[in-house]
């Protein structure tokens, strides 16, 4: 099934909803567009997640989410152990993962809404803006003669999960890499220490919390090498077409096994509208909404 698609057949589910007359719903009945449901998020996502929770609340009053932002391992913890099940994610679901869900016979919905990258950012003071990923790796396996800091922003996150992986390695060296609490503190410990190197998602640096954004001014994005031998730095378009060499599709995973608030909200998030809160928050959206171009003579 293409994008469109897939945008379709959750739309589909939701309208569907305005076109029924109901009866005022239950204590606890939960269906696409109203009720009550928590949800799951990488706290490396919280500033456009953020942005759709609040605009899907405005425009569906009776929908109650709760929006639960943790590091990737303890989204995982909670996800595969009953707890909430739905869950906003840097990727689908890895096949242990996905075995919980199976031997309980229940279906996975896996909507894939939008690309981010992984930023390597420094302080704009710094003269060196570009790196490699062989230097990445380097440094990740403790085995570079560069002493620059560099730092991700917690020890259970999904950007250390993410450049282990592509470093091949099953734990970070014990000097010059260190791992913070939170995404803010990555992007203070860089302000601070503008030679350092930091690794955190583009959106935190397109799409600032208000109080970041003095600080956003005094950091910039580093320049990562292509397979090609160009250095690209994560805009919009090199994300649709990966030039960009570290990127990661997003996912809303629903293994509710029951059409709910998670059916309503992975909708919303590959609608018009919410394909269109990621093209404003920088980062690529999984199709692109329309246009409408008026030619009057």
């Amino acid at each position: 099934m293409n994008s469109l698609s897939k945008v379709l057949a959750l739309l589909l589910l939701v309208f569907s909803i305005g076109c029924q007359q109901r009866a005022p719903e239950s204590q606890g009945e939960e269906n696409y567009t109203f009720g009550t449901a928590q949800i799951l998020a990488d706290e490396s996502l919280y500033t456009i997640i953020d942005d759709e929770h609040q605009i899907f609340s405005n425009q569906y009053k009776r929908a109650q989410i709760k929006m639960v932002y943790k590091p990737l391992k303890e989204v995982l913890d909670l996800f595969v152990n009953d707890s909430i099940a739905v869950a906003v994610l840097p990727r689908e679901l890895k096949a242990n993962e996905a075995k919980y869900f199976e031997e309980k016979k229940i279906k996975i919905r896996a909507t894939k809404f939008a690309t981010d990258g992984i930023a390597i950012i420094t302080g704009k003071s710094n003269q060196d803006s570009l790196i490699t990923l062989d230097e990445l790796k380097a440094i990740l396996s403790g085995k570079s003669n560069n002493n620059t800091d560099l730092v991700f922003d917690n020890p259970k996150s999904s950007t250390v999960e993410y450049l282990m992986e592509l470093a091949t390695i099953s734990k970070l060296p014990e000097s010059n890499v260190y791992a913070l609490k939170s995404s803010k503190e990555v992007i203070q410990y860089v302000k601070n220490n503008p030679n350092a190197i930091g690794v955190l998602s583009v959106s935190w640096l397109k799409r600032p919390t208000l109080d970041l954004v003095e600080d956003i001014e005094k950091i910039k994005f580093m320049a990562v090498k292509d397979k090609k031998g160009k250095y690209q730095l994560p805009t919009q378009s090199n994300l649709k077409t990966g030039s960009y060499p570290l990127i990661r599709d997003l996912y809303l995973i629903d293994c509710q096994g029951k059409a709910g608030l998670g059916t309503g909200f992975a909708a919303f998030l590959a609608s018009d509208i919410g394909q269109r809160i990621i093209l404003k928050a920088g980062l690529a959206p999984d199709s692109l909404p329309s246009r409408q171009i008026n030619v009057y003579n």
